[in-house]
């Protein structure tokens, strides 16, 4: 008998759409700064720009009348990446506080306000 689950609660990202991230471990990592173009809370996962790239073949059609090969950018665990503290010059973890009446981001090692 199947039963009707409900869909798990979306997680609490701490990275978001625009924002400056490094990448921390895997194929990918590295110091250099990237930005995340999409982000899914339901899944965990971030797309970020040219990191984690495959291939993807594309059929003939009017607008692609040779068809071909493209490299996109795919999903990542948003655990792999930390943001971008221009301070410290390298990634940082984040917590919330509440500033204000308004919770925002703020670096654990350099203090540095993300919101």
């Amino acid at each position: 008998m199947l039963t009707n689950k409900p869909k798990p609660a979306p997680c609490r990202m701490h990275i978001r759409k625009g924002d400056k991230v490094v990448v921390t471990s895997g194929q990918y990592k590295s110091t250099e700064v990237r930005e995340v173009l999409k982000v899914d809370a339901e899944t965990g996962k971030v797309i970020v720009q040219g990191v984690n790239l495959r291939w993807k073949h594309q059929k003939r059609s009017q607008q692609n009348p040779k068809g071909g090969r493209v490299q996109l950018e795919q999903p990542m665990p948003s655990s792999k990446v930390l943001l971008f503290s221009a301070k410290l010059g390298k990634g940082t973890r984040t917590k919330i506080q509440v500033v204000a009446g308004k919770k925002v981001r703020i670096g654990v090692k350099c203090g540095t306000q993300f919101d």
